[in-house]
């Protein structure tokens, strides 16, 4: 009984003073010269009184509260109107965040309110207690504090979530720079992967896309910047400059190319070390404006999986570098000492568990690793211009978007489900291969482009045997000196199965193939046997992927396709919607649904664990079939982007 009394004391306690306060208020209002205010003003304080006159015997007594404490009620010349009471008088009952006030209208509660809510973007969402059990609503007010207390129809409030817009995710500052709407990245997928027209659609929806140009002829490059320079304008978009240990030249002679045609903007991509040329990019035509500020005119946007790369890309250029670029009088003595006090890098995309070249690592233990080295290298740097970490790998449903972007990614990139769209540079068969992939459908398979180094890439595994015929070659490649020395039996197999060809033959298109992409293969293979070797083998390698592009049907068996698990993840997530057939999906349409179903899955978890820990706790909140559903509901609707 004690214990009881000692509660009801505390309640008194506080519902003295929300009387108090709120007679003082209301005085307040009326010495501003309104009249109805006064007579508010003293309705409060006799009310009040009433309150605390009721409760007062109560508490003598040892009465329960009336309405176990949940509201009480005050008596004024309009009639009758509610308070709430700071808790609802039961020992060891949770407290409320607040009071929810709501509209004149009925207030509803269940799942389906609850869905309903968590549609309305713009607006805040409540949870609050009702007798029915929850309710959710996104209209009403609602004071913060459990000791405040509200005139009105009034609830005890369980959760609040202010209104979030898909263009608030992700870092302001980022968004900013690159004038971007939105903190969604699509990813360069190489070979034109990622073409024109994903960049274009990307950047008419207010995000950034990336040319994939890793793979191309200087020529395809080159008609790509006219166009994407043509329809874009001033919209945001890039290219790929993607990391070529075994043909140096090429990457050299991109760079010449994007800094002759102007692109601004690069995404440096299985980079095992920085080279002349990236270095070369980035420094080139740096300055000082008018105010004495450092200014780059090219961007590098990293894309690693690596702490030991990643430490790199977010340091100023290597000395020996600068001194060879003045040498080569590229760039001043005043620039390079300029170029001292800027990152190779001031936004790196770490790169997790993806299509392509990866290390298979996790997200969740890579993206903090990285996001402490960035706050490591701003600190020990001191760089006018702050450095981030965005997250890309598994970004394929609005839960993996809601958990980046609560991790702290200052933006997402996605590159897996980009391909399965129809504005990618691929074939409808292989857009229809990647709608039928589950997340287990996925393996590791020799690179093309740094075949002798072991190097590999993830790539599809369901319905080609790439992956297996990929690693046979590597085999070969380890055991034996040339192609001279492969077995017979086995040389057989190579020209019938997977060249389709003799080796001579094979060898002679390799030849031509790099006469005018470069020679010096070319010198090194009539030296080397077992380079001859790597590139014809590479060959395969390079056109199993083109094969795939250009839906060479009967090729299908060798086609090379970069895939993720998020891919597998991506159906699941879509599966009963429209974006379920290929022929729907379109890459503004998927980022938008990917950001916009980030915004619910954040606001409506945020929703249920308060609701799993505010009601009663140990598992009293709303059962699963009261809010569960909603919240982790598949459905997509946005068939355009929505505007906000």
């Amino acid at each position: 009984m004690s214990e009881s009394k000692d509660s009801s004391k505390v309640n008194l306690a506080s519902l003295t003073q929300a009387a108090v306060e709120g007679g003082k208020q209301a005085i307040e209002t009326a010495t501003s010269g309104a009249k109805a205010g006064a007579k508010l003003a003293v309705g409060t304080l006799f009310a009040g009184a009433n309150v605390l006159l009721d409760l007062g015997v109560r508490v003598a007594r040892g009465l329960p509260l009336a309405g176990n404490g949940a509201e009480v009620r005050l008596e004024g010349e309009s009639g009758e109107i509610r308070a709430v009471a700071i808790d609802r008088g039961v020992v060891g009952a949770t407290a409320p965040l607040g009071w929810y006030l709501a509209d004149e209208r009925r207030t509803p509660s269940g799942e389906a309110e609850l869905a309903d809510a968590l549609r309305r973007l713009s607006k805040p969402v409540y949870a609050f207690d009702v007798e029915a059990g929850v309710g959710f609503a996104n209209d009403g007010r609602c004071v913060m504090g459990a000791d405040a207390a509200a005139l009105g129809q009034s609830y005890p409030l369980r959760a609040y979530v202010p209104p979030v817009m898909p263009g608030a995710l992700g870092d302001a500052t980022f968004r900013a720079d690159y004038g971007l709407k939105y903190a969604y990245l699509a990813g360069a997928m190489a070979n034109g992967i990622g073409s024109c027209e994903v960049v274009e659609a990307m950047g008419h929806a207010g995000m950034l896309g990336f040319f994939g140009s890793a793979g191309l002829s200087l020529e395809r490059v080159k008609a790509a910047i006219e166009r994407l320079q043509k329809s874009l304008g001033d919209s945001p978009f890039g290219f790929n400059l993607i990391h070529s240990p075994n043909e140096p030249l090429l990457e050299a002679a991109i760079v010449d190319l994007y800094l002759k045609r102007g692109i601004r903007l690069v995404d440096a991509s299985a980079y095992l070390d920085l080279t002349l040329p990236l270095v070369k990019y980035r420094v080139h035509g740096i300055h000082r404006d008018a105010d004495g500020r450092i200014v780059c005119p090219n961007r590098v946007i990293g894309k690693v999986s690596r702490a030991e790369v990643a430490r790199k890309m977010f340091t100023p250029p290597p000395e020996a570098m600068l001194r060879q670029l003045v040498e080569q009088n590229v760039i001043s003595t005043a620039q390079a000492e300029l170029a001292k006090q800027i990152p190779v890098a001031q936004d790196l995309t770490v790169e997790a568990d993806s299509g392509g070249h990866t290390d298979n690592r996790p997200a969740l233990t890579l993206l903090p690793g990285m996001m402490a080295l960035r706050d490591e290298m701003q600190a020990q740097h001191g760089y006018a211009m702050p450095l981030r970490v965005g997250a890309a790998g598994g970004i394929a449903t609005p839960a993996s978007v809601a958990a980046a972007f609560a991790m702290g990614a200052a933006y997402v990139m996605t590159g897996s489900v980009n391909q399965a769209c129809i504005e990618a540079g691929t074939s409808p068969i292989v857009r229809e291969m990647l709608a039928h992939a589950g997340q287990a459908d996925v393996t590791m398979a020799p690179a093309a482009d740094m075949f002798e180094m072991g190097v590999k890439v993830q790539v599809l595994k369901w319905g080609t045997m790439f992956p297996v015929r990929a690693r046979k070659l590597y085999d070969l490649y380890r055991e034996y000196a040339g192609l001279d020395e492969i077995p017979a039996a086995t040389r057989a197999m190579l020209e019938r199965d997977y060249l389709r060809c003799t080796i001579e033959e094979a060898w002679a298109a390799t030849r031509q193939f790099f006469e005018t992409r470069d020679p010096k293969q070319i010198e090194r293979a009539e030296k080397d046997a077992k380079h001859k070797m790597a590139l014809v083998f590479r060959s395969y390698l390079g056109q199993s992927s083109n094969w795939a592009n250009s839906g060479e049907a009967s090729r299908k068996v060798d086609f090379q396709i970069w895939c993720g698990p998020a891919m597998g993840a991506f159906n699941e997530w879509t599966r009963g919607t429209f974006l379920e057939k290929a022929e729907n999906r379109q890459v503004a349409t998927v980022a938008m649904n990917l950001m916009v179903g980030g915004v619910r899955a954040g606001s409506g978890e945020y929703v249920e664990d308060a609701g799993g820990a505010g009601f009663g706790g140990g598992g009293e909140g709303w059962a699963d079939g009261d809010g569960g559903d909603a919240l982790h509901s598949r459905t997509i609707e946005f068939r355009e982007i929505i505007p906000e």
